[in-house]
């Protein structure tokens, strides 16, 4: 399929209000898409299921999917030119530092009383646009974020979503998985050879020491490495990979000890989360949730050339899940306006002020796709 008719079946889709995605995975060209043939929400049971899943913050919502077996799937290459930046542009918007900075100096106090090691506190901002196009939107990401899962989500009945996050929730082969510890955010000027301070090598190691911990009844040979600086954007993270071989614990069990992670949430988990949804002044919606594909046949041989039925006889058939975080993401509205969803993680050691500018650094990223 060219390119151009791949944007324009998404584009009559969105026009039909018909649910669709069309994302591309991390440093990969080819672009994919799963068309739905009906207006139907369908929602996750027991993560058994086949598709594209879209799963809220809140895992006491319900997650909805996109059925591979009620749509049509789409593929093409993407050609892009990682050099070609755009330029920032200034928008209007509803900001209220004082409100957000005030949030970030309760979540401190509540730390250093002894409720909570860390908690991600975030906010919202309404930002006004004169694209009206919201696949324009979506190349524009994809021009942007090269090395990100870049996405644009629809459902007629739920809304429609764009991102591009760089954070790994879970990758699954078979019974081998693979997981990240993505934590910490500053500016990139040029170099990936940055000092990190305490507070963010603490804040990623609470990420890393979560994981291990809730996870190791479920995997074995658990393997952690070294933490690293990874660029997304114009920001950089600390980030660790896990991997390890699962056990007999089932996907859906795995995913509710992982998310919502302490990246997007906080330490202890529960108590993390009630002080976000008691306090932060709105609904995270899918913001921090997750999504991707869900148990997809991925078939591979030792030589493509269909005539070598010998090593054809060798084809492996494995099932493969891979689910993102999604952070850098942005709902949109009427047209005219989308909603840009903004955070940070919070320790003892964390600066108010300082953590309402990293927001504020996150937003100008995002805003340059919506000039």
């Amino acid at each position: 399929m060219i390119i151009s008719d791949f944007f324009d079946q998404l584009a009559t889709h969105f026009n039909s209000e018909l649910p669709f995605v069309g994302y591309r995975k991390p440093n990969e060209k080819k672009l994919q898409a799963f068309l739905q043939t009906s207006d139907e929400l369908n929602t996750i049971s027991d993560y058994t299921e086949k598709g594209f899943v879209m799963a809220p913050f809140n895992d006491e919502e319900p997650s909805v999917l996109i059925p591979l077996e009620q749509s049509k799937s789409i593929s093409t290459l993407y050609s892009f030119d990682s050099s070609n930046e755009l330029p920032e542009k200034t928008h209007n918007s509803d900001l209220s530092a004082s409100e957000h900075i005030a949030l970030v100096a309760k979540g401190v106090n509540i730390i250093n009383k002894g409720s909570l090691d860390k908690v991600v506190i975030s906010r919202k901002e309404v930002v006004s646009i004169t694209e009206t196009n919201p696949i324009t939107i979506f190349k524009r990401l994809l021009q942007s974020y090269p090395t990100a899962f870049v996405y644009c989500w629809y459902h007629p009945k739920v809304g429609l979503w764009l991102g591009a996050t760089p954070e790994t929730l879970l990758s699954v082969a078979n019974n081998r998985l693979s997981t990240m510890s993505l934590a910490g955010t500053q500016e990139y000027k040029d170099s990936l050879d940055v000092v990190w301070g305490n507070k963010e090598q603490v804040e990623q190691q609470f990420v890393t020491d979560y994981i291990v911990e809730n996870l190791q009844d479920s995997l074995s040979n658990i393997s952690v490495s070294e933490p690293e600086t990874i660029k997304a954007g114009n920001l950089l993270h600390l980030k660790s990979t896990i991997t390890g071989k699962i056990n007999e614990t089932g996907l859906k069990d795995i995913i509710k000890k992982l998310h919502p992670t302490p990246a997007v949430c906080g330490v202890p988990k529960q108590e993390a989360k009630a002080f976000l949804l008691q306090n932060e002044p709105y609904n995270r919606a899918f913001y921090t949730g997750f999504l991707g594909e869900l148990n997809m046949t991925q078939k591979s041989t030792r030589n493509t050339n269909r005539r070598n039925v010998e090593n054809n006889a060798y084809a492996t058939v494995k099932t493969t899940t891979k689910l993102f975080v999604n952070l850098r993401c942005m709902q949109w509205f009427n047209n005219d306006t989308v909603h840009l969803y903004l955070g940070g993680g919070i320790t003892k050691d964390s600066n108010p002020e300082a953590e309402w500018l990293e927001t504020v650094a996150k937003a100008r990223v995002m805003k340059k796709v919506l000039q």
